[in-house]
């Protein structure tokens, strides 16, 4: 083992008992496990954020299959690297199975002609195709790839899991089993909590406190909680604004502010922010959840959200935080009818789809009074001229008399 290569590295498990994590589609009982222990695997993509095991669980099916295995990463590799993948698999003296697994790293950064490639070898079985994404395949991978392949979404690790193989790591041989260190359970896991699910920030973390720290009179590295806190910076933020995550996040927040709970709205207004979210198009949001959720039982909130949008825009970061902050909570914790939303949906729905008829007449203009001669405008009651400043009459057109559109909640 090359020590010069990143601890994420060398401590990749070899095989499916020494891989940590992903119980719900690696469990013994669960259709993966028992496929890649029978090798009998079919194409497959991995889609998960980073550092939650896409890479370690190829390479414990590439030390458990009988087929050939082949590894490229979609940044680097092009269309000619695929072919002389298929050549070489498809040559029965190197490779009497005449097939191969591929395992194809970053696999949505394939372009739609590299993804083509791909198809008819994965098509009829030449190629087993395995496919690792940070991105959402069904909208970044070619939808005849993703027909021919299970999909399995592979999760943030849990702080114990990433505790377990920072432990591990400090007694292989490979890993920094040849240091004497010192570390508390206790300050492992703060490593492994600080990470946020990725195993390979954790393990990077540990690795730069391990290297960098003196050795002390005892003969032992000791890492404190301060070396480590040090050494893995600052809580990851999994927030990628123009991913996957992004759409997550912001679906979470509208509907905490809908489901009246200030405290989520604030935690995912939080993420949002430290990843760098526009602010404007926060406030925006709020200003939709103010009229759709809101709406006509709390009007204020409307006006609230939308002197926030303007406070933002003036005002800028990092103060503006303050703002939606305030304009979320409001929200949050307003009374809620969506009855102005599900009346101009409905009344749209009628609009654009069946016969709504005319204007009638009394209600119509007439600017010139010779219009009055067709019978515009005849007939109109002006409601202040009556008590209470209301007075009955028809305003609907005759094919929508009796449709209701607003109903009061």
């Amino acid at each position: 083992m090359d020590l010069s290569k990143p601890l994420a590295y060398r401590v990749r498990p070899k095989t499916l008992e020494e891989y940590v994590g992903q119980e719900h589609i690696l469990g013994k009982n669960k259709i993966l496990y028992r496929t890649i222990k029978a090798d009998r695997l079919s194409s497959i993509i991995l889609w998960g954020p980073p550092g939650t095991g896409k890479t370690s669980l190829a390479k414990v099916i590439s030390n458990t299959t009988k087929n050939k295995f082949y590894k490229i990463n979609a940044v680097t590799a092009g269309v000619g690297d695929i072919k002389n993948i298929i050549s070489e698999a498809k040559n029965l003296l190197i490779n009497p199975s005449g097939r191969c697994i591929l395992f194809i790293d970053e696999i949505h950064r394939f372009n739609k002609l590299q993804q083509d490639a791909l198809l008819p070898f994965v098509e009829d079985g030449t190629v087993i195709l395995i496919g690792a994404t940070t991105e959402n395949p069904y909208f970044e991978v070619n939808k005849a790839l993703i027909s021919r392949s299970m999909v399995f979404k592979l999760e943030l690790l849990s702080t114990e899991n990433i505790f377990q193989i920072l432990k591990r790591s400090l007694t292989l041989e490979e890993g920094l089993g040849s240091y004497k260190v010192k570390i508390t359970d206790e300050t492992l896991r703060k490593i492994a909590e600080v990470s946020n699910g990725d195993v390979r920030t954790a393990l990077n973390g540990l690795e730069v406190a391990v290297i960098t720290t003196e050795i002390s009179e005892d003969g032992y590295i000791h890492i404190t909680d301060e070396i480590a806190a040090e050494s893995v910076n600052k809580k990851k933020i999994y927030f990628d604004k123009k991913g996957d995550s992004h759409y997550d996040n912001i679906s979470a927040f509208i509907k905490s502010m809908r489901g009246s709970d200030p405290d989520a709205a604030v935690f995912y207004l939080a993420r949002a922010i430290a990843a760098g979210e526009d602010p404007i198009f926060l406030a925006r949001r709020i200003v939709i959840a103010a009229a759709e959720e809101v709406g006509l039982a709390n009007p204020n909130a409307l006006v609230v959200a939308n002197a926030a949008l303007q406070a933002v825009q003036n005002i800028g970061m990092p103060e503006g935080r303050i703002i939606l902050s305030e304009a979320a909570i409001y929200v949050a914790r307003s009374k809620k009818s969506n009855a102005a939303y599900l009346a101009i949906d409905k009344a749209l729905d009628d609009v654009e789809n069946k016969n709504t008829g005319e204007v009638p007449l009394h209600l119509r203009n007439a600017p010139v009074e010779q219009m009055k001669n067709f019978g515009y405008h005849n007939g109109y009651k002006y409601p202040h001229d009556y008590p209470n400043h209301y007075v009955e009459q028809q305003y609907l057109p005759d094919e929508m008399l009796g449709t209701k559109y607003y109903v009061e909640k």
